[in-house]
């Protein structure tokens, strides 16, 4: 354990563990994602590591949803269970003193027991950011923001890309958008009729249980979908923010995907219903590149905090 670690430290205590609830914002350029994996840097294994060195406690913190290699967030929300009681307010310091530059806790709360970041969230948001250029330009742009937008040589209309987006409005299954590798694109759902359910709410390790087979959905609920315009460093972008009650994998990205096509005129906006239909990954256009997209916010119901820091 580190200098810093043992100052931060108030007491072990044998009262049982208290649930933690962080706020991340995270550059995942040099990232191979949110999950953890062997011999490769993650954003899921930087944390468990920073925890380790400064509290001697080493929990998997789990994210609202497994962010892919390239993907950006700027409020992702993790949970975990610590049994070293600290003030959040040392233990945001330490983290960010921890971790390297490219992660940034933004707030530290310990919650409710029952609180999970991914079980209990009711809506998250995602942006996508495209940057409409000449690929002769693309070498002028700052590099404080190439890695950061999708480069695309093709003029772009806002009128289209808004009546796209507004197709994707309410409830509907997306299976043909999502990643063709089906144990990725669905998750267990706890509004799926064909099999039951149990929440066990007991202790902070929150957990599913499905009895028989498991319940998987590709239907999801899009509240809001729309395009803006936006500058930066003298750059016009285009930017797609979504918002929904879930998220199946590569589901932003390949909406994303589909409406540029639909922009350069690949398919027309009447095609989305069809695509929908359809239930098939190849029907919709291109998987995105990943370093346009950002999980922009997570939302909770909001009474599961007990001790908050920002």
């Amino acid at each position: 354990m580190t200098d810093d670690a043992q100052s931060v430290l108030e007491q072990i205590s044998g009262r049982g563990a208290q649930t933690w609830k962080l706020t991340i914002a995270y550059d995942g350029t040099d990232f191979s994602g949110w999950q953890i994996q062997p011999g490769e840097p993650t954003i899921q294994g930087e944390l468990q590591a920073a925890l380790g060195r400064i509290v001697g406690e080493s929990p998997l913190p789990q994210g609202s949803g497994r962010t892919d290699a390239g993907v950006h967030a700027l409020a992702q929300v993790a949970s975990f269970p610590l049994q070293a009681r600290i003030p959040p307010a040392n233990l945001l310091r330490a983290l960010n003193r921890t971790l390297p530059g490219s992660i940034r806790i933004l707030e530290a709360q310990i919650v409710a027991e029952t609180f999970h970041a991914r079980h209990s969230a009711v809506a998250k948001t995602y942006e996508y950011r495209v940057l409409p250029i000449e690929p002769a330009e693309q070498q002028l742009c700052s590099p404080f923001l190439a890695r950061y937008v999708y480069p695309y040589s093709w003029r772009l209309d806002p009128g289209v890309l808004n009546a796209a987006a507004a197709a994707f409005l309410g409830e509907h299954d997306f299976r043909s958008f999502a990643a063709t590798d089906p144990d990725l694109a669905t998750r267990t759902d706890d509004r799926s009729e064909d099999s039951a359910i149990q929440i066990q709410t007991r202790g902070p390790q929150r957990q599913v249980l499905v009895a028989g087979l498991e319940a998987r959905t590709a239907i999801r609920t899009i509240y809001s979908s729309a395009w803006r315009e936006e500058t930066t460093d003298g750059f016009h972008l285009f930017v797609y923010r979504v918002r929904g009650n879930g998220f199946l994998h590569h589901m932003v990205r390949n909406l994303v995907g589909t409406m540029l096509d639909i922009a350069r005129g690949y398919m027309r906006i009447e095609d989305i219903p069809v695509i929908l239909a359809a239930n098939d990954r190849s029907k919709a256009g291109p998987t995105a590149p990943a370093r346009g997209l950002y999980l922009h916010s997570v939302e909770y119901d909001g009474a599961e905090t007990i001790s908050r820091v920002r």
